[in-house]
């Protein structure tokens, strides 16, 4: 399914938060920051496998949750959670249907990120408890997310990717899914590269430490980096050093017309997002990653929008982690999301 073939998917609500990255390098093969560890899989060879997201983060706390997966069309093996409903069992049974929400993760984190804090601080449970059918992604290269149909992850071509794939390939796929199984349109809530562009610099992540729940960043520091490919890293390096969001420049025209026909990498128009499109934009004044000309370059991007589609926040204490891991996230950000969603539901 082509990207843009998305928005007839995803229900009319959408939330982003921003952030930029500026990061170089030279190889193609995969950026290993995490531990190697695989789900197991009977179409590939795996390793020891980990404790699931759901047995670790969900059902301990007594919320229902199931492990998914989801085969994308290049043949990557994508890791889900469901959690159909709130600790009490909210919006359950009767024929009630809750509205589903796919939440995705930035780079370099994988799905747990969201989970980090007390349920009733991190957003999938609070999204659950108030009548949502909760759906978290974790990418391909991610320790839950690191298998393929036929490929290993030792091998070179596993990791020859960029955010291209991501978008080409394992969006289209969680959204195919939800949608399958749930056969509604959805709300979705992206981060950081689902966004725009995200850096690996794991010690810019907290910006001043004005607000992030020091037991959660220790849980933070056991669970991430996740892995990701260096093709990926480049082509955001790539994004920042051109200044233009456009598809991986393999370097020379040659090579470019080989992938693409053309001598230059195509660039993805935002202008075609539709104008009535309900959009909620958060950023935080303390993210060193992300400056105000660099939010406004996205804004722009919505000028032509609907005015009564588009809610921007600005959160003038807030750094990157702050939106997820941050001690006041859920009455700051976490409610106006809910807010958002319900009114646009």
């Amino acid at each position: 399914m082509a990207p843009h073939g998305l928005t007839k998917l995803i229900k009319l609500s959408f939330y982003s938060l921003v952030v930029v990255m500026m990061v170089m390098t030279h190889q193609t093969q995969g950026f290993r920051l995490g531990p190697l560890w695989r789900k197991k899989s009977k179409n590939v060879v795996i390793d020891p496998t980990p404790i699931g997201i759901c047995a670790s983060s969900v059902l301990v706390h007594g919320y229902k949750c199931q492990e998914i997966d989801v085969v994308t069309q290049d043949g990557f093996i994508l890791n889900m959670q469901r959690i159909p409903e709130g600790r009490d069992g909210n919006g359950g049974g009767d024929g009630i249907k809750r509205q589903p929400v796919l939440i995705q993760h930035g780079v370099l984190v994988d799905g747990m990120t969201w989970l980090l804090n007390s349920p009733e601080q991190n957003l999938p449970l609070i999204l659950a408890d108030k009548g949502f059918d909760v759906w978290i992604a974790n990418t391909r290269g991610t320790r839950f997310s690191r298998r393929h149909t036929s490929l290993k992850p030792n091998e070179h071509a596993f990791w020859n990717w960029s955010w291209d794939e991501l978008v080409l390939f394992d969006l289209p796929a969680f959204v195919d899914h939800v949608q399958q199984e749930t056969g509604q349109k959805m709300h979705y809530v992206g981060h950081s590269l689902w966004v725009k562009i995200y850096s690996p610099q794991i010690s810019n992540l907290t910006g001043k430490n004005c607000c992030l729940n020091s037991s959660t960043v220790d849980l933070f520091l056991q669970n991430e980096p996740q892995s990701t490919a260096t093709k990926n890293m480049v082509h955001l390096a790539q994004t920042v050093r051109d200044g233009v969001l456009a598809k991986f420049n393999y370097g020379t025209a040659d090579y470019n017309m080989m992938h693409y026909g053309e001598a230059s990498p195509p660039v993805y128009n935002l202008s075609n997002i539709p104008h009535d499109l309900p959009v909620f934009l958060s950023y935080g004044g303390q993210d060193a990653l992300s400056d105000i000309r660099d939010v406004q370059r996205l804004l722009d991007s919505f000028r032509a929008h609907d005015v009564d589609k588009l809610s921007v926040q600005y959160v003038r204490e807030y750094a990157h982690a702050d939106f997820i891991m941050g001690v006041n996230a859920k009455d700051i950000v976490f409610n106006q999301v809910v807010s958002f969603f319900q009114h646009h539901t």
